[in-house]
C-alpha cells in the first residue's frame, strides 16, 4: 500500500485558517486523483475535497466558499486552504490517494478551532 503523508494539522481560533499538505510517497502523484476526509467523534467520515489528475476540483457542502484544494507539482502535493474555520471544522483530516481505482490512505492529522 502507498504510504500517505500530511501534514499542516493544528489549533486555530474561530475564524483563523490553516493549509494542509499531502503527498504520496511514491512517484505517482502525476497520475493519481487526491482529496480529504475528515470524521469527528461520533460521526461518520465526511467527504471534504478532491483534485483529479487533470486539475478538476470537487468540494463538500460543508467546503465550498471557505477551502480550496490545489496540486503543487513542484512539491509533489497537495493543498488544503481553509478559511474562515469554526468549531465544526474540528475533526481528524485523513488524505487519500486514488492510484488507478487503489485508494491508500493517510493516517490522519488533528483541526481544532477553539478559542
Amino acid at each position: 500500500q502507498v504510504q500517505v503523508m500530511e501534514s499542516g494539522g493544528g489549533l486555530v481560533q474561530p475564524g483563523g485558517s490553516l493549509s494542509l499538505f499531502c503527498a504520496p510517497s511514491e512517484n505517482i502523484f502525476s497520475i493519481s486523483d487526491m482529496g480529504w476526509y475528515r470524521q469527528a467523534p461520533g460521526k461518520q467520515r465526511d467527504f471534504v475535497a478532491m483534485v483529479t489528475i487533470s486539475g478538476r476540483r470537487n468540494y463538500g457542502d460543508s467546503a465550498k466558499g471557505r477551502f480550496t484544494i490545489s496540486r503543487d507539482n513542484i512539491k509533489n502535493a497537495i493543498v488544503l486552504q481553509m478559511n474562515n474555520l469554526a468549531p465544526e471544522d474540528t475533526a481528524i483530516y485523513i488524505c487519500y490517494v486514488n492510484y488507478r481505482g487503489q485508494v491508500s490512505w493517510g493516517q490522519g492529522t488533528q483541526v481544532t478551532v477553539s478559542l
